[in-house]
Formats: structure tokens, sequence, C-alpha cells
């Protein structure tokens, strides 16, 4: 059995949780790598880039996380903005 190479966004933004708009903006942004393919330039992310780019926001977060504490007055992730 092969292993599907490539997604397409509405597969990466199911994997995301995201919308199909949320998907396209990180394609065209170039936070996640993705390249267009058939006569009407259809975008695919492979797996591989889709999982690099995964692991690249666990590491982001562990980051933000560490440099704001929980429990620091205000915040943008504060729960009760």
């Amino acid at each position: 059995m092969s292993t599907q190479r490539f997604l397409q966004l509405s597969e990466v933004s199911d994997v995301l949780n995201i919308s199909a708009a949320q998907a396209y903006a990180l394609v065209r942004s170039g936070e996640l790598p993705a390249i267009k393919v058939g006569g009407r330039g259809q975008w695919r992310v492979e797996v591989s880039e889709l999982e690099g780019y995964i692991a690249r926001m666990y590491t982001e977060t562990r980051e933000f996380v560490a440099a704001h504490p929980f429990g620091a007055a205000g915040g943008e992730d504060d729960p009760q903005d």
C-alpha cells in the first residue's frame, strides 16, 4: 500500500482544523511550502512539509510559552480577552 505524498489544501485544513482560507493564506505567505500543479494550477502540500510546519509550530509555541509565563498580567492569550 503506497502512502500519499501530496495533500490538497482542503486536506491540509482538515489536518490542522482550520478553514480552507487559512490554509491558502499559509501557503501564499510562504509559511507552509507548497507547489502548484496541473493546468489549473492546483496547490499541493507535501506531507513532509506539513509535518515540518507542525514541528516548527510546536517549537515556536514552546518558545512563546517560555517567554510569556502563564498568569502574566494581560497578554494576547488572556482568556478574559
